[in-house]
């Protein structure tokens, strides 16, 4: 997402202009001299103008790139770069001698304040197949849905469907959601696509072992997606198989972002989001997810950058008013189970709402939800310090590469966790975005550190990341140090530490942040620790073992071991040797501190 930010930037330099011959590879050309497009055919030294990322690249160089490619359409690669962001209606740059011009969603979602949730759920809400700006999905195929309220209608259809069989509500699995929702094409479908959710449901469930059940599966789906096909001739039903999981994940990844829809069930289950509940029952009654017209494809794109609509079904007084009384007795009860655990909670002032007018009530609600998030952090902090959580983290991490979900962000969850259970932090925060459940929806933006960490005598910044190669150091490299920097502007009464986590740390990436210690960034030194993944585990092994022993592990201990990770870099001749050396000093710590209880 930090890209496209980036990208619309610089779409905002050709604002006003023709998106004319000329301006469509001016535009490319701006693209590579920003590094935001790497062609191929390059020679060394502008290959590294791409590794270095502090390093300007003069446009008269990104021009000389560009017309090294001898592309057969050079203004084709401009166009087919701008198509991305016109489609998402963040902006409009035609193939005409109209001037291109930033929508109001696009200047929203370039604005400082922008909030992604917002923005895709905006997007999603408008999002119809077929549409006018694509060619893909045709009437003809029988497309005729908006995908995101035609997924919120399957899953209400599922759930009511299930509780009428005398069970329990529990949303949809995530193996069920990668069959059914990106087969759910038409939403005259919905009750059908329902029904047979739950007779594939009901059908597993009667097998009576694994051989069985494997069985019913293939059979099952095999014959549904043939029935399917019979509509869709352009699939085939071998790649569609295939493709259906990684189709069924990058959805619900995206879906999340809107905090319409979370996880349950240990993470198996796909559920509406029953804390906006009011909202999305007046979202189903009021919108069968059918597709509206247009007959041009600017209509389509200027309807989804217009941010005020669709006007919202809950955009009134008594809706509002009845969000904000379900969100209070949420909470209200939320707190009244936490004290019941001894967990101390934060004050929030509860306001009565009949006095609040519109903008008031709108208001309220969103410092009422940031007030549960609050508390789920003050409950995720109060858990973290049991054996049990730290044993899980512990696997967790182990097992990484194993997990469901996506790496990257389950990566920086289990940081946050581990951060928050190693010692007396006064705050650890991560800047990933979550859903209502304080569960992160995507990575940290990159213009921000991963996890920001306060204590008593010093605070840090950590930094994860699940590359390896040495993209990892063209990604984090350079980027960790910018973000250390601004940490360490925002916050200069107190030391300021980075820790870097890594399943494997690149030689060119310690040898960069060797540089940062040893002589400085931007003109001053920095402190970065860098461990592995393994390694990180080893300070965890250290505090479950302390806390066996009925102890604590204190920040001044965590500090200790960070001085000598630097101090190292005073003694040994250069990057390789100092990374060698880091694990025999976490022994030598580990052993020292356990030594003095």
């Amino acid at each position: 997402m930090e890209n496209a930010k980036k990208i619309g930037a610089i779409r905002k330099k050709i604002e006003g202009r023709e998106f004319n011959y000329a301006n469509q590879i001016k535009y490319q050309i701006l693209l590579i001299q920003n590094k935001l497009y790497k062609p191929t055919e390059l020679s060394k030294e502008q290959e590294g103008y791409f590794y270095n990322i502090e390093k300007k690249m003069p446009f008269a160089l990104a021009k000389d790139i560009f017309n090294a490619q001898n592309y057969k359409d050079p203004a084709m690669r401009g166009r087919n770069s701008a198509a991305p962001l016109n489609k998402m209606g963040l902006c409009i740059a035609k193939n005409s001698a109209e001037a291109v011009k930033i929508t109001p969603l696009g200047e929203y979602f370039l604005s400082d304040s922008y909030d992604l949730g917002r923005l895709f759920f905006i997007h999603f809400l408008k999002w119809q197949l077929p549409n006018p700006t694509s060619i893909a999905f045709s009437d003809k195929d029988g497309f005729a849905i908006k995908p995101f309220i035609g997924t919120l209608h399957l899953i209400n259809e599922a759930n009511k469907i299930w509780l009428k069989t005398g069970n329990n509500r529990i949303g949809i699995s995530k193996e069920e959601f990668s069959i059914f929702v990106p087969t759910l094409i038409n939403y005259k479908d919905i009750k059908n696509q329902a029904n047979k959710l739950i007779e594939y449901r009901l059908g597993l469930r009667l097998q009576k072992d694994d051989k069985s059940r494997k069985k019913f599966q293939d059979e099952f789906i095999n014959n549904f997606l043939k029935k399917f096909l019979e509509k869709n001739q352009d699939f085939g039903i071998e790649k569609l198989t295939k493709n259906l999981k990684d189709y069924g994940d990058n959805t619900i990844r995206y879906f999340r972002l809107t905090r319409f829809l979370y996880i349950r069930g240990g993470g198996f289950y796909i559920d509406l989001e029953q804390r906006r509940q009011v909202e999305i029952n007046k979202l189903l009654l009021t919108d069968n997810a059918a597709p509206l017209e247009f007959d041009k494809a600017y209509r389509y794109i200027e309807y989804l950058a217009d941010i005020k609509q669709p006007i919202l079904p809950w955009e009134t007084k008594t809706a509002l008013e009845e969000i904000a009384g379900n969100l209070t007795y949420d909470i209200k009860n939320y707190i009244s189970d936490l004290k019941s655990n001894n967990i101390k909670t934060p004050f929030f002032d509860f306001q009565k709402t009949e006095g609040l007018d519109m903008e008031q009530l709108r208001s309220y609600i969103g410092n009422l939800r940031g007030y549960r998030l609050k508390l789920h952090a003050v409950e995720a902090r109060f858990k973290a310090q049991s054996i049990s959580e730290i044993s899980e983290y512990i696997e967790a991490l182990k097992n990484i590469h194993q997990s469901n979900n996506k790496k990257s962000v389950e990566l920086e969850k289990l940081s946050t966790l581990a951060l928050n259970a190693l010692n007396d932090a006064i705050e650890i925060k991560p800047n990933y975005p979550v859903g209502d459940d304080n569960e992160p929806t995507f990575t940290a933006p990159a213009n921000r550190p991963d996890i920001e960490c306060f204590y008593k005598k010093f605070n840090s910044v950590c930094e994860v990341t699940m590359l390896t190669t040495r993209s990892q150091w063209y990604n984090e490299g350079q980027p960790v140090m910018r973000h250390v920097r601004e940490f360490e502007r925002r916050h200069a009464k107190k030391n300021v530490y980075c820790l870097f986590i890594a399943p494997r740390l690149h030689q060119d990436t310690i040898e960069t942040f060797w540089m940062a210690i040893k002589y400085g960034y931007r003109g001053e030194k920095q402190k970065i620790v860098p461990l592995s993944i393994s390694q990180f585990i080893k300070l965890l092994e250290t505090l479950l073992e302390i806390k066996t022993q009925g102890g604590n592990f204190t920040h001044d201990e965590l500090l200790a071991l960070y001085k000598l990770i630097i101090e190292l870099t005073d003694y040994v001749k250069h990057s390789e040797e100092w990374i060698k050396q880091i694990p025999e000093t976490i022994a030598k710590w580990r052993q020292s501190i356990l030594a003095r209880r």
